[in-house]
């Protein structure tokens, strides 16, 4: 099955107020590919809608050629669709190895047996260690994940997600309260994920947005306002009036 994530004439509506409509937008599968807009745009109720966090009102969600509109969260990761964990309630006494090897159990199918093999600790523990040296927390291993300064808690609620083996990366502002060069440093690890993971990221840094982004959706009002390259983007005369005001000019 292909990976590509789309969606067809999706909407939520609350009452009179509609967070999302008519939103048909395609995602290639290995993209780099921000969604972009102003405050009350809609775009964390889009991210809600595509993992099965709310019901849609109108429209459908595929991952390739599956409607998966009805799915429970737990189905669509079991797809390969899955967002970033929030690590300060799920795993916040546990060492940032503990997280990992965890997530890990649970993908297999371990968690269900009381008994597991040493073969299966010692597998999940060294494709942890490889995953934490991927996103440069091997030093943090044996850390309690509660003591992990803020950057260091996002790179990890990225690896825990990484260990569901996703083929579709959902990341809502992975860089909120991260000091600019830490930012940056985060951007670079995503970046360098494999490139069969299609990774789809919010972000407010236009910095950051043109720099690793290779493709822009920009919604307003709940509605896909434009899209293009960040070239495409950044010279578009609406954009620029609506959203990036002219200090990206």
């Amino acid at each position: 099955m292909t990976h590509h994530l789309y969606t067809e004439n999706l909407g939520k509506t609350w009452g009179a107020f509609k967070a999302n409509s008519e939103l048909s937008l395609h995602f290639e599968a290995g993209a780099r590919h921000a969604i972009i807009g102003p405050n009350g745009a809609g775009k964390t109720t889009f991210i809600n809608l595509l993992t099965g966090v709310l019901s849609p009102t109108t429209g459908r969600v595929f991952l390739g050629e599956k409607d998966i509109t009805a799915l429970p969260q737990h189905e669509r990761v079991r797809l390969g669709m899955t967002r970033t964990f929030q690590i300060n309630t799920l795993f916040a006494g546990l060492t940032v190895l503990e997280s990992v090897v965890l997530v890990i159990s649970e993908r297999d199918g371990l968690y269900r047996h009381w008994f597991k093999p040493v073969s299966a600790q010692t597998a999940a523990i060294e494709e942890a260690m490889q995953l934490l040296a991927r996103l440069q927390l091997e030093a943090q291993a044996h850390e309690i994940t509660r003591s992990l300064p803020y950057g260091k808690q996002r790179l990890l609620e990225i690896a825990l997600a990484l260990a569901t083996k996703p083929k579709i990366l959902l990341l809502d502002e992975p860089a909120a309260g991260i000091p600019t060069q830490e930012s940056a440093e985060l951007f670079e690890v995503i970046s360098a994920l494999p490139k069969d993971v299609t990774i789809l990221f919010i972000e407010h840094d236009m910095n950051l947005v043109f720099q690793f982004a290779q493709y822009i959706t920009v919604l307003v009002g709940g509605q896909c306002f434009a899209q293009g390259t960040p070239a495409q983007i950044s010279q578009d005369p609406r954009v620029k009036e609506v959203y990036l005001g002219e200090s990206h000019v």
